[in-house]
């Protein structure tokens, strides 16, 4: 089997664990994706089997559209919805919003958050700010013993 299949990948799994899970199915020796998303993402990873990993060349540096569904007013200590809230405020100025959003149309220079896919060193972020996270949890415990 050759080709492009299109997962849509559900929270909790790793790109990675999605690749090995159609790579079992499907019995295919060869399986690629064109983007890691990050376990907590949900939605579209494009997966290329066999002589469909020649491809990548062509969809890796691709543009990509996202969707987000967000809650104004509320920031974590993740940048996403699974980190402790550390901040709240009162949305006043809702009929702004589409003015603000318009300032995002077309390309953007963004920082990613701690809490991403994006690989440094060979490791994910997100693997390290949560080992640091797990790591002052294990401390705060040990020290309330």
């Amino acid at each position: 089997m050759n080709g492009i299949i299109i997962i849509n990948k559900p929270k909790g799994y790793t790109s990675h664990d999605v690749v090995a899970k159609v790579k079992k199915i499907l019995n295919v020796k060869k399986v690629g994706h064109t983007g890691t998303l990050d376990p907590n993402a949900t939605g579209v990873l494009p997966l290329l089997l066999n002589e469909g990993t020649k491809l990548s060349k062509y969809l890796i540096e691709h543009d990509k559209e996202y969707e987000v569904t967000l809650k104004l007013g509320i920031k974590t200590d993740t940048a996403d919805s699974e980190g402790n809230i550390i901040e709240e405020k009162e949305v006043d100025n809702l009929y702004n919003i589409e003015d603000i959003l318009k300032e995002f149309i077309g390309n953007q220079e963004q920082t990613p958050p701690m809490y991403s896919a994006i690989k440094i060193k060979g490791k994910k972020l997100y693997e390290y700010a949560r080992s640091r996270s797990n790591s002052r949890n294990t401390a705060k415990k040990n020290n309330n013993i």
